[in-house]
């Protein structure tokens, strides 16, 4: 059933990108262009969508947090609450990467069914980002094991 709950909303956002136009880079980077705005180039119909997304989500939140989930046994709330460099870094690279291209990962991923090749070498280097992410996050959390004499079990 999560399974089949996940695609059905999967689904809902992936039409509403659609609809919205997010597939399109264009109107993504016509909307970030502010500076496009006193040639009338700026594009503000996102924000609406936004506006919109935001008003759902918070009702959405308002309400799962007065009853418990429907397909699972407690609630997945996260714990951290704090803005760190991870948070930071990831955000500037998201930003840069949305402002240079146009293309977040929802839409990228809706965006394949156009068989773009900029949208496909667009979603290859972010599944390799991702990849490198999770590398990086493994050797930062396997801290060598030294014996007495300070080599590595690896040397052995």
């Amino acid at each position: 059933m999560p399974a089949l709950a996940s695609l059905v909303c999967g689904f809902i956002l992936g039409l509403g990108i659609v609809i919205s136009g997010m597939i399109q880079p264009t109107k993504v980077l016509g909307f970030l262009d502010i500076f496009a705005a006193p040639s009338g180039g700026w594009d503000p119909s996102l924000a609406v969508v936004m506006a919109a997304a935001l008003a759902i989500a918070s009702i959405g939140y308002a309400l799962t947090r007065r009853y418990p989930p429907l397909f699972d046994t407690q609630s997945q709330w996260p714990t951290a609450t704090s803005v760190d460099r991870p948070l930071l870094t990831g955000a500037l690279l998201f930003g840069i990467g949305w402002g240079l291209v146009g293309l977040c990962p929802g839409p990228a991923i809706a965006n394949l069914a156009t068989l773009s090749p900029g949208v496909i070498v667009f979603v290859i280097a972010m599944a390799v980002g991702m990849v490198a992410h999770d590398l990086w996050q493994a050797r930062a959390a396997a801290p060598a094991e030294h014996n007495l004499t300070g080599e590595t079990a690896a040397d052995g």
